[in-house]
């Protein structure tokens, strides 16, 4: 490849680099519109502020989700076999139960609901797994 060529390739690469980070909202920006509205107002100044609070809150649910995938695996242990993992009508009252405790508590029940249903299902199939490894 001639230096020309390789010169101009280099170029169109970090355009499509920046072109596609043009989008991502600077961290450190004033918000365009609105005030802080979490913790009583006192979060968040900042989009790095909301990030490291998001962070912190991801941390917590994947000790949580965890915590979840050890009883979820221990519930194997009551069905005779995989195809009793699943169980649509815990699954609809888990929804129900959860859809009320999100509007209760100021979340879309929608994101709880959509939330939830896929949550469920990638833990029936970690369930099913962890069925035909435990078994003797």
């Amino acid at each position: 490849m001639s230096f020309s060529r390789t010169l101009r390739f280099a170029a169109v690469a970090l355009f499509s680099v920046g072109a596609a980070h043009a989008g991502e909202a600077d961290p450190e920006r004033p918000a365009y519109w609105g005030s802080p509205s979490v913790d009583g107002g006192k979060c968040c100044a900042s989009l790095a502020e909301v990030r490291v609070n998001i962070d912190r809150i991801d941390r917590q649910m994947i000790a949580l989700m965890a915590e979840r995938g050890k009883y979820v695996a221990e519930a194997g242990r009551f069905k005779k076999d995989p195809a009793a993992v699943s169980a649509p009508a815990r699954v609809d009252a888990i929804i129900a139960r959860v859809r009320k405790m999100a509007e209760a508590d100021g979340l879309s029940p929608q994101v709880a609901d959509k939330t939830y249903r896929a949550m469920i299902a990638a833990f029936e199939d970690y369930e099913r797994a962890e069925w035909g490894k435990r078994r003797p």
